[in-house]
């Protein structure tokens, strides 16, 4: 059984608009396999969360603003959806250079639902093989990347691990994989 004990995992949000599930069950489940899970969004100010595209739910404090996140200091990314918070993610500079320098680096990098549109945005899709929400189909293809329908994908190429999934129905497969591939590589040295 894979763990994350001494690893850090950054969690990348906008301030509105994620996905309840999608933020919350990934935190869970990195510190239940004993990673630290570091929350980042663009201000330390409450992270509105959504249960669906319309209802808002809780708020959430994030732990770093993004602009004092050094790659170095974390093992792996997680981008959780919701269509507003996704969209926000993608349209900010300073989010979508984190996602690139995480791959630049070569460190895992998961997405779920509509999170992968900050990949997209990172141009760091052509020879990825990702799933996503339906209707990012056309924007990950024509960003260079192969569209498939599965609950979790994990792809390997290009020397970076991509892990996606669908939607919050898929995040006990999701946070499984999270765990098993970041737990395989271990803490950064």
């Amino acid at each position: 059984m894979s763990t994350l004990n001494g690893t850090k995992i950054l969690v990348l949000t906008s301030q509105e608009g994620v996905e309840k599930a999608e933020l919350e069950q990934p935190l869970a489940a990195i510190r239940d396999a004993g990673g630290t899970a570091v929350h980042a969004a663009p201000k330390v100010e409450p992270v509105q969360s959504m249960v669906g595209d319309t209802d808002k739910d809780s708020t959430f404090d994030p732990d770093v603003a993004i602009a004092d996140v050094q790659v170095a200091d974390y093992d792996a990314l997680v981008i959780p959806g919701g269509t507003v918070n996704a969209d926000h993610v993608r349209a900010d500079a300073a989010s979508v250079a984190l996602v690139t320098a995480f791959v630049e680096a070569k460190k895992p990098v998961a997405a779920i639902c509509h999170g992968p549109w900050a990949l997209v945005e990172a141009a760091v899709l052509p020879g990825k093989t990702l799933t996503s929400f339906p209707s990012l189909r056309t924007d990950i293809t024509n960003a260079g990347g192969t569209w498939v329908d599965e609950t979790v994908f994990h792809c390997p190429g290009n020397d970076w691990d991509l892990i996606t999934s669908r939607n919050p129905d898929d995040l006990e497969a999701f946070n499984a994989k999270i765990v098993e591939v970041v737990g395989a590589r271990g803490p950064r040295i």
